[in-house]
Formats: C-alpha cells, sequence, structure tokens
C-alpha cells in the first residue's frame, strides 16, 4: 500500500499506461498540484468523473514535456500513463484532492495470445476511416497491446472497464468484440450523415418552406 498520498486529477477522460495525454491546465489547485510534480519529478493520478464524484480506479500520469507556459500561469503539458491504482481512501487537506491507493497490474503478465492481438489489430484499423480525433499509432510491441488499441475507443464506460480489467487475455477479447460492434455502427451514422443534406434540401426541394427551416 502506498504510504504517500497520491494527488488526484477528475477528469472526463480514461488514460492508459504508456499512452500520451495532453493538458490544458488552468485551475490554481491543478496549476500548484502539477507544479508540484513537475518540480519534484513525480506522479500523479487521472479519474475517471462522475457526477458529484470519480470512480475508484485511475492511472497516474507523469509530466513528460511543458509545451507552454502562458503569461497567467496556464500550462500546457503532455503526459504518460504509467500506473494503475484503486482509491482507498481520499483525503481533502489541500485545495486539490489527494488520495491513499494501492496500485495493480495484471493477474499474469504478459502479452496475449497472438491471435487474440490480430484480431484486435484487425478491428482497430477499420477506425481510421472515421478520422477520430487524437487516435495515435500503437505501439504493437507493448505487452498490454488492448491499452494502445482503447486510446482511440471513445466510449469512456468501456474504457474504465478496460482500465479496471487485470486480464489482457480478456481486454483483448473485449475490445475486439466492442469494435466488432462499433465500426459497423459508426459506418452506418456517418452514411446517414453523407445523406441527411439531400433529404428534402437537395437543390430541387421546394423554395419557401423549406428556406424558412435552414434559416430558423
Amino acid at each position: 500500500m502506498q504510504s504517500r498520498l497520491l494527488p488526484l486529477f477528475p477528469l472526463n477522460v480514461v488514460i492508459f499506461p504508456r499512452t500520451e495525454l495532453p493538458l490544458h491546465i488552468f485551475e490554481e489547485r491543478y496549476k500548484e498540484m502539477v507544479g508540484e510534480a513537475i518540480r519534484e519529478n513525480s506522479e500523479f493520478g487521472i479519474v475517471l468523473a462522475r457526477g458529484e464524484g470519480i470512480v475508484n480506479t485511475g492511472c497516474t500520469v507523469v509530466v513528460e514535456k511543458v509545451l507552454k507556459r502562458h503569461p497567467d500561469g496556464r500550462l500546457d503539458i503532455m503526459t504518460r500513463g504509467s500506473r494503475r491504482f484503486e482509491v482507498v481512501s481520499l483525503n481533502d487537506e489541500k485545495s486539490y484532492l489527494r488520495g491513499e491507493v494501492e496500485f495493480f497490474d495484471d493477474d499474469e503478465p504478459g502479452p496475449g495470445p497472438a491471435e487474440l492481438q490480430q484480431r484486435a489489430l484487425a478491428q482497430f484499423e477499420s477506425l481510421a476511416e472515421f478520422g477520430i480525433e487524437g487516435m495515435a499509432s500503437p505501439a504493437v510491441d507493448d505487452p498490454q497491446l488492448s491499452f494502445q488499441l482503447a486510446q482511440a475507443v471513445p466510449d469512456l464506460d468501456f474504457r474504465q472497464t478496460l482500465l479496471s480489467s487485470r486480464s489482457e487475455r480478456e481486454r483483448l477479447k473485449q475490445l475486439t468484440a466492442f469494435l466488432a460492434d462499433f465500426v459497423p455502427r459508426q459506418r452506418l451514422i456517418l452514411r446517414m450523415r453523407q445523406l441527411a443534406p439531400l433529404n428534402g434540401h437537395g437543390p430541387h426541394s421546394p423554395g419557401p418552406g423549406s428556406q424558412r427551416e435552414e434559416a430558423g
């Protein structure tokens, strides 16, 4: 168990070990928190914010680079995920939240079966056609390949499920099944968006009514 309290940063994001996350720091309490992390070369925890609280599983990050220091103290930084943890208790003595945490990793270290990796990679490659913002090329030699591939998944609840899992084999299975359903649905949504401008608003549509609808 970690004796030193870990600073916690609740965000609407889920980050995985060894993946990058750019952050714009503007609140005073988080300027303080990140400033300490930079000075001490220490880590802080990213946890998914939910309503008025946080989930109890997160991932630490380290500041790899300060991209920009603004005159008013705001910071643009690049962070990288490091270690997964579970929150045991919370501490609010400082301006930002801290927690006593327990770190964890997979029950069986090492990469998943090659067949599962290839299936997950094949599904991942299909995501490129959607131009997902922030989608990065995965490090395919990472023993936890599922985390590299899951960076591109926009579903935060699913990402949180993968982060909490302690089995690379199961994560690869879950990721493959998720993408097998997600990719066709995204293709359908994209196709409907492409067709939507032609539905009642094409160049041959009756004028006055459609014009008022578009303007309103």
